[in-house]
């Protein structure tokens, strides 16, 4: 028999190309050394898809990579009878593709219900858990709605902003001094600000909200979670559709960083990642029953890591991202390694999972 044909995605528009190629080039020669055919699509930043024409190895030699051209164009046709992918107008056979795509434009839903419209499984969350997921506005009105303890926050859409300045400024003065301001639908913490407007004042703030407003008209100020403990969870769903659940990770940032910034994690090494947390086994318990729900309130599939904070007055849910860093070091893999699952057993397992699902109402 042939063996299974995995197209990986890679790259994006987003700001978080470079994180996606890295995270891409290690699924793919992970499946590649497990017997997979693997066909590597990147995404360009000017959104064209193309066939990469390297190695893995060559995406992994420079520390933020960037693809800007291939050896072929890519479409995928929405057509669910064809199968497969154009590579230059050539159709080629495809049976399940693993999107690793970070950020808008590839782990919002948009490239989910391309791969629905063309009928092709693929791994992780469908078009609504993907967007819910990544749109941390929406996300934290359903997980609140839900009972689940998130953030305070306030929400700065661009019609407010530009015509009700002073009232949307007034709202946030209940967030509490520091805060944090984030654009709503991006990752790896770009666009992040925080402002402490004490001593910084409301025009640090104002260009905090320009700043995020950059990367999403859409953003979101949180109070800062004064003492809070940085605590990370992995899930994966079975073939069987159960849900499986990590150990408990910690983040703790190093002195001379203020949080855990887009420098701290991929560039200066700011932070310190201790896997599993050292944390008590009840509270360790308690968030992996509350990463458990989370997952199943949204309707998230195949697999997602959840950021929570611990507080004096219990646990806090952050975030959950439905296509986490991938690399071997990154926190989601580290998480299931001390679980027993190893990195290939991991990736060959969420792309059997994806294989057994099929694309659709479901």
């Amino acid at each position: 028999m042939s063996p299974v044909r995995v197209a990986v995605l890679f790259g994006g528009r987003s700001s978080e190309h470079s994180i996606s190629c890295i995270s891409g080039a290690a699924v793919w020669q992970t499946l590649a050394d497990a017997g997979y055919d693997v066909v590597p699509i990147a995404v360009t930043p000017s959104a064209g898809m193309v066939r990469y024409d390297g190695s893995p190895e060559q995406l992994r030699a420079v520390p933020l990579p960037v693809v800007d051209s291939g050896a072929a164009d890519v479409l995928i046709p929405s057509d669910p009878s064809v199968a497969g992918v154009l590579i230059d107008g050539k159709l080629e056979q495809v049976d399940v593709v693993f999107p690793v795509l970070h950020g808008p434009w590839g782990e919002d839903g948009t490239v989910q219900g391309l791969l629905e419209l063309a009928g092709l499984p693929y791994v992780g969350s469908g078009v609504l858990a993907s967007a819910l997921c990544m749109d941390k506005v929406t996300l934290k009105t359903v997980l609140r709605a839900a009972g689940v303890a998130v953030p305070d926050w306030v929400y700065v859409d661009s019609r407010a902003w530009y015509s009700h300045r002073a009232k949307v400024l007034a709202e946030i003065d209940r967030l509490g001094s520091v805060v944090f301001v984030k654009p709503s639908r991006a990752g790896s913490s770009m666009g992040i600000t925080r402002v402490d407007r004490a001593s910084d004042g409301d025009d640090a703030l104002e260009g905090a909200i320009e700043a995020a407003r950059a990367h999403d008209p859409r953003v979101i100020v949180e109070t800062a979670m004064a003492d809070a403990r940085e605590i990370e969870c992995g899930l994966r769903q079975r073939s069987d559709g159960e849900i499986d659940v990590s150990v408990c990770a910690e983040i703790k940032v190093k002195e001379g960083f203020n949080f855990y910034d887009f420098d701290a994690k991929y560039v200066a090494e700011g932070a310190e990642l201790i896997v599993p947390a050292n944390i008590p086994t009840p509270i360790s318990e308690s968030v992996r029953e509350l990463a458990r729900r989370c997952f199943i309130e949204t309707g998230c599939e195949g697999l997602a890591r959840v950021d929570f904070f611990i507080t004096s007055d219990g646990v806090v849910v952050s975030e959950l991202n439905t296509m986490p860093g991938f690399t071997p070091i990154s926190m989601f893999p580290r998480m299931w390694q001390e679980s027993g699952v190893g990195y290939t057993e991991l990736v060959v397992d969420l792309v059997q999972q994806a294989l057994g699902r099929s694309p659709g109402l479901r």
